[in-house]
């Protein structure tokens, strides 16, 4: 055992810069909150830490600030050392219970049938693009029905709509077992609604989603032009709200975005919590990378993991394949992957855009031409009145013809926010009322796109 004990000095350390911001909240559920103290040597102190990339971003970012704040807290100059350890049990691992579990003594329960079980918080990577969603999520799954009721998470695709609502109904169904979770996506919801029509059956259905204590429904922007299934969810929404049952849904797309879809469930989807999430930064996107090598306790450089990062900045499904792809390729060649070879795999994840048959770039490049601006005025910051007409019309052309959210479209721009793409949208919308040349304009780059 040392003699030395600087554990007082580190925890008061980081509760002080909590305090004054120099460490955010996100930033401490993504770095600090696994960190563990170990010992104390007589001018060191020993942390245990996760993984080599948790190490690598204190050193970069935090270390300076952290053995300042020491030296004036102690009066002694403490430097930071670090072991790499995976606290986690080997029993914990084998078992199917989540680690989020808090009971103290439970008996085993069996995986939920729709729920997968790898979708937990404790595999879900925070980063800024997620936190306020994924914070809101835990608050939900710790006290379904009480707060946040109902709640809709919405985003682009692969960005985790679905890992956090599934982690919602893990964290209930293991740790409050007597209640009811159900899991469905939207397309199961109309199909159940049109069998139960089909078969006369419409009492069965309704005691199936009614009687629940938690309603998940993924992607209810399936729902769109399908008025008799948005008429019976609305009356669900309506007998569960009101007997304070936890209603969860995922959507590619703000509810004021979806299109024909009644007002009133719209209505109903705005009177709760809604959180949404943005393609992850390259930060995340390599703990997202380095979580992953973990979980399948392989091995790859981080030269490599640093590539993908750079590169594939769309969606953490991108990167999921990316990343298989390579561990693939490394299993059967066995031998060591360079970055020159990763290039080589991966040329079609970091060249091709996402496929459609009509692509953002498309659009982006005709609307360019059209007002003979550059494609790089387009994508840029410039907010001259030459450039934003035609940047708000590209956007607006997008919306209409193609099935891209607002957030992948803001990506496409130079990455703004959802809310300027909503926003530029409208501007034309708007302007269509009162300038009568500029719906004609529309519709003739709207047929010139489709036809080439």
């Amino acid at each position: 055992m040392s003699e030395y004990d600087y554990s007082i000095f580190w925890e008061e350390t980081i509760k002080q810069l909590r305090e004054e911001n120099e460490i955010s909240d996100q930033e401490f559920n993504m770095y600090f909150q696994n960190i563990h103290y170990v010992e104390s040597t007589r001018d060191t102190i020993v942390l245990s830490l996760p993984s080599r990339f948790i190490q690598s971003q204190l050193k970069q970012r935090y270390i300076n600030i952290i053995e300042n704040r020491l030296l004036e807290l102690s009066g002694l100059n403490l430097t930071l050392d670090f072991i790499i350890e995976n606290r986690l049990k080997e029993s914990e691992k084998s078992s199917p219970v989540p680690v989020e579990q808090h009971e103290t003594e439970q008996i085993e329960i069996s995986p939920h049938p729709q729920l997968r079980q790898d979708y937990t918080f404790k595999t879900f990577v925070i980063g800024n693009n997620n936190s306020f969603a994924a914070n809101a999520s835990k608050a939900i799954a710790e006290n379904p029905g009480s707060k946040y009721n109902p709640c809709l998470i919405y985003g682009g695709v692969g960005l985790g709509k679905t890992h956090l609502m599934q982690s919602i109904g893990n964290y209930i169904h293991y740790n409050k077992p007597e209640m009811k979770v159900v899991y469905i996506p939207a397309e199961t919801f109309i199909n159940d609604f049109i069998e139960s029509i089909n078969t006369k059956k419409q009492t069965s259905f309704k005691n199936k989603y009614r009687n629940v204590d938690v309603l998940l429904i993924d992607d209810i922007h399936d729902l769109q032009d399908k008025k008799g299934t948005q008429e019976e969810l609305f009356h669900t929404f309506n007998a569960l709200y009101d007997a304070n049952k936890q209603m969860v849904f995922t959507c590619d797309r703000p509810p004021s975005e979806l299109k024909n879809f009644a007002d009133r469930l719209k209505n109903r989807f705005v009177r709760g919590l809604n959180v949404d999430l943005h393609p992850p930064n390259y930060e995340t996107r390599y703990a997202i990378l380095r979580k992953k090598l973990e979980d399948k306790n392989v091995s790859i450089s981080d030269e490599i993991l640093e590539l993908i990062s750079q590169n594939i900045k769309t969606n953490i499904r991108d990167l999921e394949a990316a990343l298989t792809s390579i561990v693939a390729y490394a299993e059967l060649v066995q031998k060591e992957i360079t970055a020159d070879i990763a290039r080589q795999q991966l040329k079609q994840f970091f060249s091709s855009p996402i496929q459609s048959n009509i692509t953002i770039d498309k659009i982006q490049k005709q609307v360019s031409e059209y007002f003979n601006v550059t494609l790089s005025d387009m994508k840029g910051k410039k907010r001259t009145k030459q450039i934003t007409f035609p940047r708000q019309i590209a956007m607006y052309i997008i919306r209409e013809i193609t099935d891209y959210s607002t957030t992948e479209i803001g990506l496409e721009f130079g990455g703004r926010d959802h809310t300027t793409v909503m926003h530029s949208c409208q501007r034309i919308e708007d302007r269509m009322k009162t300038d009568s040349t500029i719906e004609p304009t529309v519709q003739e780059l709207i047929r010139s796109i489709k036809e080439t």
